[in-house]
């Protein structure tokens, strides 16, 4: 059985996004969904995701890491 990784999209509060998916697609390792959140984060952040944590099979890896570009 493979492993899977996921983003959790969070708001600022921590809680799912008011609009648009809590979690992302799944993937086969951390190195791509790694690679997925850098060509995506500025998506996700203009869609009103405020922080993701990364998960594997449902248990956090690191996180939550704020989307703020600052």
């Amino acid at each position: 059985m493979s492993e899977q990784y996921t983003w959790r999209f969070e708001g600022a509060d921590g809680a799912a996004p008011a609009t648009g998916p809590e979690r992302s697609v799944p993937f086969p390792t951390q190195a791509d969904a790694e690679a997925w959140f850098t060509e995506s984060w500025q998506d996700l952040a203009a869609a009103g995701v405020a922080q993701v944590t990364l998960l594997r099979e449902g248990v956090e890896v690191y996180g939550p890491m704020p989307l703020d570009p600052a």
